[in-house]
């Protein structure tokens, strides 16, 4: 494992001279982004994690002892184990819409934080809470509180008390909200590292303009947001620091776009309905972590790897868990390329044409999902592969514990054991089994934006 570590980072030094041709909406490739790429490189290298079971098994862990714990756990199995296979009624059922009863948390990363009364005299509690490939992101931890005051957005010169001016500042920010607001992007947004934008105490949504780009930079978490409607942005000269103005060419319409960077962490969000991706994942970013969020009304949701011709996204962890893949969904949930990807605890109800997606021999390993196929008889099938079958044959697409539902079947390949393989470097290493796919009703019940009134647990 070691000396396939050592390929990859020669493979991602090679391409590395590459980038300045590659920079995604960088009309002026200047020495300020190039310095940008060159410490984002350096931050992938450190954030790659060589064992990754370690962080799979941790995961798995720690919803076992969830939901052994929860006071609700004698109510939770009985619920898990009565719930009807063949339909999408568990969802009704445990809907956060009708729940009117204390709090409850029921996965790992809520039930580090949500049910504490004073959680707004504690929010950085949160920085402690994430959970899979993004374990590591503190976001604005080290740094002060930002009041977002003003929805206005000026891309080349913001205001103080806007959430672009917030952003672009270089120390590590705690970014919250005085009060709900709707605010539209005139430009995409482009992040400064170290920076956590925490919309819990206000309903805050990025609708109807640009969206978030996270470009070169390590160490975000996005928190308690909604993002929908998002558009092409025209492009033009857009501020990306308080010392930094560039032109940029037109954004792609993506919801929250992550670019050549790591130690992301998107967690509680609502998305819907934009151009491009919900999200996607690019150019060598890794140690991303997408949780409890509830997608919706879109085509393609996720994008992990943008070309079959980047071999430096080999570099990439990604963990998705605890997610609701939801109404009117189509494709990529996710779409990958290259890297390892933990798809672990989400319930798919929805999706037209296929749930999970790849070429260029992704690592996938599918835990413990409830996946829901159409009513369209040619729609059944979990995964998609773009290659020929004497290829991907060999590709780690395994499946464990999976609730196949309405005759979803998910095609698996390559060595039986390769997912063990490929997520530890010690072949004699148990794995932790994920809790199996019924138990998702559950573990996802709060997925989506939170109503977090202070004084209240969430």
């Amino acid at each position: 494992m070691e000396t396939t570590k050592l390929n990859w980072f020669a493979v991602f030094f090679t391409f590395a001279a590459l980038l300045p041709t590659l920079m995604a909406n960088i009309a002026d490739f200047d020495e300020v982004w190039q310095k940008r790429a060159e410490e984002a490189r350096e931050a992938t290298l450190k954030a790659y994690i060589p064992d990754p079971s370690e962080v799979t098994d941790t995961l798995n862990k720690e919803v076992h002892r969830t939901l052994r714990s929860i006071t609700y756990l004698s109510n939770a199995t009985t619920l898990i184990e009565d719930l009807p296979s063949n339909s999408t009624a568990g969802r009704h059922l445990l809907g956060k819409k009708r729940y009117s009863g204390p709090c409850m948390a029921t996965n790992p990363i809520d039930r580090c934080w949500r049910c504490q009364p004073n959680w707004q005299d504690n929010r950085k509690r949160l920085a402690d809470c994430a959970l899979g490939f993004g374990y590591k992101t503190t976001g604005g931890k080290a740094g002060n509180f930002y009041l977002v005051t003003d929805n206005s957005d000026d891309s080349s010169n913001p205001k103080p008390g806007t959430l672009r001016h917030a952003v672009i500042q270089k120390e590590p920010l705690w970014i919250v909200f005085k009060h709900s607001m709707n605010i539209r992007l005139t430009q995409e947004l482009i992040m400064q590292g170290d920076k956590t934008i925490d919309g819990r105490g206000a309903n805050v949504m990025i609708a109807n303009g640009a969206g978030i780009t996270i470009q070169f930079v390590k160490n975000v978490i996005i928190h308690n947001i909604r993002i929908r409607n998002i558009m092409v942005g025209s492009g033009g000269l857009v501020r990306d620091a308080v010392d930094h103005l560039g032109i940029r060419t037109r954004s792609d319409g993506d919801g929250i776009s992550i670019f050549g960077s790591s130690n992301i962490w998107i967690d509680h969000v609502s998305m819907a309905k934009c151009m491009d991706g919900l999200v996607d994942a690019i150019e060598g970013s890794t140690a991303i972590t997408i949780s409890n969020s509830h997608f919706t009304d879109h085509n393609e949701v996720m994008l992990f790897g943008a070309r079959d011709s980047n071999p430096q996204d080999g570099m990439m962890q990604v963990t998705v868990a605890f997610n609701h893949f939801g109404k009117r969904l189509i494709q990529r949930m996710p779409r990958c390329r290259w890297g390892l990807f933990h798809v672990v605890n989400n319930d798919y109800t929805h999706w037209e044409m296929y749930a999970i997606g790849g070429s260029s021999n992704p690592t996938i390993l599918s835990q413990g999902n409830r996946f829901v196929a159409p009513l369209n008889p040619r729609a059944k099938e979990v995964t998609k592969r773009e290659s020929t079958e004497d290829v991907w044959r060999h590709w780690t697409w395994r499946s464990e514990g999976d609730l196949m539902v309405n005759g979803a079947f998910f095609v698996e390949s390559g060595d039986p054991n390769g997912a063990s393989k490929a997520f530890s470097r010690f072949e004699s290493k148990a794995n932790v089994k994920a809790q199996p796919g019924k138990a998702v009703n559950v573990i996802t019940r709060f997925a989506g934006t939170l109503r977090c009134i202070p004084g209240r647990p969430c």
